[in-house]
């Protein structure tokens, strides 16, 4: 971006002048012009005479928009819209995650639902407003970006700077008078210059010389150049993490699903609790790799010392087995919250974990309606857990459940209510709250599996209820239905696991390109641009011939080192020379009113 110091002019150049000259000169070569009245001017040019402005016209105003829009400080503005522009996505549910929601939302709110929805505030990362700052993001970087390391390429190959004429101009300059003394013999000038480029040479400069066939000739010296690299660098890491990210968006997916111990997970779209897709991802391109849950391990605090934290878990695994293909070997993986398994660029994470109690539903008719784990959610550090269990398929009506799994069931003699004083499994219990009639799944309309919708439903068992709820563990596992519904029995517990399944062809690019910004970065920051030029002239005195070693700095942008550089300079040069005698010179421009001594540096 348009950040980078323009080149100082060289002393002495000459400026134009007057503006009125050059306003005339740029309405002549623009060929049309609005003749704007600024002031009233007499007819020797005095200040009130009309001045013809150019107009813009369409070309004109494009060239004024690009030029904006690929400024430093518009990128920053639009990289702090998108930033802005993504907090609705984490406000309001969003259709690609979670489509009962957004219409829940919209039924809650009939009023501002509709408004949002128009405004796509559901569909935030792919509404048109996102992706048009996305869109104008990158194009202000590209345009910054190929620009700059154009010219910046001329640069480099560019030769250094020519040799100001005046050194006092610049913000440091120092004179040193080399020999003179004692009939000591002096190198030429040609000699010096050429020591003097090998010097600075070795302090990291690119040195040009010149004017080596007259009496002063000198030699230009440039380095930092590496400095705007990383800026470049940077700016392009930036590009990188759009475009991966980009390419993640459009070509991953995110799934979810839960298995319990011994069971397999096939990479197919049907296997999935939830599947996000990505924008242009099909689901045909899912890799064919199976996971099964081979064992869970989760260890607890009994460290008795320590009551408060006492019954808390200290981490958890699993062993599984994956299968990348149907003719790959199975291998054996261990999978924990910090260590993904990955197969065929699919990685999963183990994100939770609870209990899934199996039962069996055995209906009015004597037929069993349903048999298998049930899921629970945990919802406090003793593993107490919430679950609903929904029976289409029983007869003469559907049934519902609803309750509570207690690892360790007891009765607390205080209240007599049943609670879990472990969360490891001690005395497994459930508590039943026992539901009948239409639970409304034939109707289409998707519905959260762990919720019951109780509206509707005939209440056969409950704590408000006469015989209260049902009561399952390992001492009694089976209990009849009220009113001849059939029966339901605890068969045992399994553990679960719930998974996240995640691919991101991007994520390699983005990590790539995050070091290579955070590189460019710390390159544009702590490399320094500087420029020196040194100039070597001979003269007689009384005491013999000597030499007049001159040499100026100037940093482009700020560089509070520069006067270290200035020092470092004088120490290297006096050095080199130092057994022929080396001394400061007085520069008489330097003694002048105002001017600053030999050495100091300008404001």
């Amino acid at each position: 971006m348009d950040s980078a110091q323009d080149d100082a002019p060289a002393p002495g150049q000459e400026h134009g002048t007057g503006m009125d000259e050059h306003t005339r000169a740029h309405g002549a070569r623009s060929g049309r012009g609005s003749t704007v009245s600024t002031a009233q001017k007499d007819p020797g040019g005095g200040p009130n005479q009309e001045v013809t402005v150019p107009s813009l016209g369409p070309l004109g105003m494009l060239r004024w928009a690009w030029a904006q829009l690929t400024k430093m400080n518009t990128a920053l503005f639009l990289l702090l819209m998108l930033a802005v522009a993504a907090v609705p996505g984490s406000i309001f549910p969003q259709r690609v995650q979670d489509v009962a929601a957004v219409n829940d939302y919209i039924d809650s709110n009939p009023r501002l639902g509709p408004i949002l929805d128009r405004l796509q505030m559901f569909d935030v990362f792919s509404s048109v407003w996102f992706a048009a700052i996305y869109l104008l993001l990158f194009i202000s970087l590209v345009g910054c970006v190929l620009p700059r390391a154009r010219k910046h390429w001329q640069a480099w190959r560019a030769q250094p700077p020519r040799t100001p004429r005046r050194f006092s101009r610049l913000p440091v300059h120092r004179s040193l008078r080399i020999g003179g003394a004692d009939g000591t013999e002096v190198p030429s000038a040609a000699e010096m210059v050429e020591r003097s480029a090998a010097l600075l040479k070795k302090r990291g400069y690119r040195v040009h010389l010149r004017d080596m066939d007259t009496p002063t000739p000198s030699v230009g010296a440039e380095r930092g150049m590496w400095k705007e690299v990383g800026n470049i660098v940077f700016h392009v890491a930036l590009l990188g993490i759009l475009i991966f990210m980009a390419v993640g968006a459009m070509f991953g997916f995110k799934g979810q699903k839960i298995l319990t111990v011994g069971e397999t997970f096939a990479n197919s779209l049907i296997s999935y609790d939830s599947f996000t897709p990505g924008s242009n991802y099909d689901a045909d391109w899912l890799a064919p790799f199976t996971l099964t849950v081979d064992d869970f391990h989760i260890d607890y605090n009994r460290d008795t010392d320590d009551p408060g934290s006492y019954g808390q878990p200290l981490g958890f695994d699993a062993d599984v087995t994956v299968q990348d293909g149907p003719d790959d070997e199975p291998r054996q993986e261990k999978l924990s919250t910090n260590q993904p398994v990955s197969s065929n660029g699919v990685r999963s994470y183990l994100i939770g974990n609870g209990y899934a109690p199996t039962v069996r539903v055995t209906d009015g008719d004597g037929d069993v309606a349903y048999e298998g784990p049930v899921i629970t959610v945990p919802e406090d550090l003793t593993n107490i857990s919430a679950f609903t269990l929904k029976v289409p398929d029983s007869q003469p009506e559907q049934l519902g459940f609803t309750g509570t799994f207690l690892p360790t069931g007891y009765v607390d003699e205080a209240s007599g209510q049943l609670t879990s004083i472990d969360p490891d499994l001690g005395n497994p219990t459930l508590v039943l709250s026992v539901y009948s009639g239409d639970l409304g799944l034939d109707s289409g309309a998707p519905q959260n599996v762990y919720v019951l919708d109780v509206e509707g439903l005939q209440e056969e068992a409950s704590p408000s209820t006469p015989g209260g709820p049902l009561v399952l563990n390992e001492q009694n596992p089976k209990a009849e239905l009220p009113n001849g519904l059939g029966e339901i029995e605890y068969l045992g517990t399994e553990r679960y696991v719930g998974l996240d399944v995640n691919y991101d062809p991007g994520t390699a690019g983005v990590f790539i390109s995050f070091i290579l910004a955070f590189a460019g970065l710390i390159m544009s920051l702590f490399i320094v641009r500087r420029r020196a030029w040194v100039r070597v002239r001979t003269e007689q005195t009384p005491e013999g011939p000597r030499a007049v070693l001159e040499y100026a700095l100037l940093a482009r942008g700020e560089d509070p080192r520069l006067e270290s550089e200035d020092e470092a300079l004088h120490e290297l040069f006096s050095g080199e020379w130092e057994h022929i005698g080396v001394a400061d010179d007085i520069d008489e421009d330097a003694e002048a009113p105002g001017a600053p001594k030999v050495g100091e540096s300008r404001a």
